[in-house]
Parts: C-alpha cells; structure tokens; sequence
C-alpha cells in the first residue's frame, strides 16, 4: 500500500509538471489548434535549400524522426508554411543537437523561427524572426527590410528598427548579458534555455502588428506596428542541428 502511494506520488507531480512547464501567462482568448507538424510529416511545409531550390532535399537536410522535425544543419535553408498567417498564437518545441557546420562551426548554434514572411523563397526572404540561439533565444532579427518598434521591458517604446535590404538587424531580448559567439555559450545572468538537449518551449503572439516572444514561459521580447504584419512563418536551418516538435498555431479570437 505504501509503494502504491508513492508511486500515485510520483505520478501526481509528474503530472502537474507537465501542466506547468513552460506556460506563459496572458494568452489571449484563441480558437481551436491548427496543427503544422502532427509528428508524422511535413505535408503542411514546403522545403527550400539554395543549391537545390523548392521541395527538393537529397541531402535529407529535413526529415522526421520520433515525433520530430530533425533538422540536420548541414545546409542553409527551411521549411516553410505553405499557407499565411495572421493574427495568431504560435507554441512549439524546440532542442539543440550536437553538430555545427561550415561558417558557424564551433560557434554558437543558431536557428530561428522567420515570420510574417514575404515574397519569393530565398536565403532570407523578407520577414522577422524570432531568434533561436544559445545565450540569445528570444532576440527580434529583422530581415531584408522588415521593422518593428520594439517595447522594453518598463512597457515603454523604443526606437523603431528596420532590417536592410538584403541583410538584417537585431533587436535584443530583454536583460540579455554581452554575446560570445562560441559553442555551448549561455547567458551568465539571464539564460532563458534549459540545459543542452532538454526540450523547451517557444511561444509567440502575433496580433495586429503587436508581437509577444515567450521563452519556456517567460516573456523575452515584445514589438509593436510590425511590417509585414502577416505571412508565411519558417524553420531555418542555419549551421546547427536542432530539432522542432508540437508545432501548433492558434487563430485569435
């Protein structure tokens, strides 16, 4: 009796674990879950790598595995939503693999989620991201003349920025240490991410312009009067193997 109490124990708190992990609070009101990966295939993405263009991967840079989004990082590329979104409550999972390759080598690993997305695919197409990066997950990069005014963490605006043509501008997550760009790095004061290899959890709304990023439930950047305010949202593949799982958006109600 006592071992099956000890075990309803540990059950419990395993349960109420999971319920908590990660939630970020203030989520607005928000209709049933669009479903962009159910853990068997990437029917609702197209790929794009620019050695060989659209939905043509030979090098199986993108493949799922146990439930997963396995993206090697061996190329530069995506997988992109075939539709476009707006106004919407983004929540995913994402954790790092091991390797980095060509230029980003022994540097920090680097992916990101580009969204509101616009125009032709290409490496990188107009949009803003939500960093995914050790010690700086939970940055605004703004892309190929894509702006925001960012809000600080006193709910007051900044100036705004605007990514240039053909290149992009970051936009800091809030209380982020000084960047080293080396493997494994993690922010001494302010770390967001779990330790190596454990899943966190991502989450973003992007409503009428105004945008929330929250990192495993805390909210790490915030942005008003996005252009563009809506559009196709993308996985990058940037030099780093990381895998996504759960990705689900929800319309705004």
């Amino acid at each position: 009796m006592k071992s099956r109490f000890l075990l309803v124990l540990v059950f419990l708190f395993a349960f109420t674990a999971s319920l908590s992990f990660a939630q970020a609070r203030h989520i607005p009101k928000h209709g049933p879950a669009t479903v962009l990966f159910d853990g068997h295939d990437l029917s609702a993405f197209n790929t794009f790598l620019p050695s060989t263009g659209l939905n043509s991967d030979p090098a199986h840079v993108f493949t799922v595995e146990r439930d997963a989004v396995h993206v090697s990082g061996k190329e530069t590329g995506y997988f992109i939503t075939k539709q476009e979104f707006k106004n919407y409550y983004l929540r995913l999972q994402f954790k790092w693999g091991e390797g980095t390759y060509g230029d980003r080598h022994g540097m920090a690993r680097d992916a990101g989620i580009l969204f509101n997305v616009v125009g032709p695919d290409k490496v990188w197409p107009r949009s803003m991201e939500f960093q995914i990066c050790e010690g700086s997950t939970g940055d605004f990069w703004l892309v190929d003349g894509a702006a925001i005014t960012p809000i600080g963490p006193d709910g007051k605006p900044r100036a705004r920025v605007q990514g240039p043509v053909n290149n992009a501008i970051n936009s800091d997550r809030f209380h982020k240490s000084p960047f080293k760009n080396v493997v494994g790095w993690r922010d001494p004061a302010n770390e967001l991410e779990r330790t190596h290899g454990a899943w966190n959890t991502l989450e973003m709304i992007n409503r009428d312009g105004h945008v929330w990023l929250y990192v495993n439930g805390k909210l790490a950047n915030e942005g008003t009067d996005a252009t563009p305010a809506g559009g196709r949202i993308l996985f990058q593949s940037e030099g780093a193997e990381v895998f996504y799982r759960e990705i689900k958006l929800y319309p705004l109600k």
